[in-house]
């Protein structure tokens, strides 16, 4: 059998998918904090956002980043309902 043309490191299907989740929820959190009118609220959800994030991109177990994806997209939906909310 011929071996294998990848690097060790390479990531699995289930790891890349996952990866791109947590890429995707981390754009869509930057984005939403744009909408947050005061400059220095925005600086602080931001340098918030980026250490959450920094914290745990060492994380691998599977459930944890589960977890973490979800409460994630949980607290995007609640900054979306509180920037609507201010804009009504």
């Amino acid at each position: 059998m011929a071996a294998s043309r990848l690097p060790p490191s390479a990531l699995t299907l289930k790891q890349f998918l996952r990866r791109q989740q947590v890429l995707q929820l981390y754009r869509k959190i930057l984005r939403a904090i744009r909408e947050v009118p005061a400059e220095a609220d925005r600086r602080y959800l931001k340098d918030w956002t980026r250490e959450e994030f920094r914290r745990n991109k060492d994380t691998t177990e599977e459930d944890a980043i589960r977890m973490m994806i979800t409460q994630g997209n949980m607290q995007l939906q609640e900054l979306q309902r509180t920037l609507k909310l201010a804009k009504s």
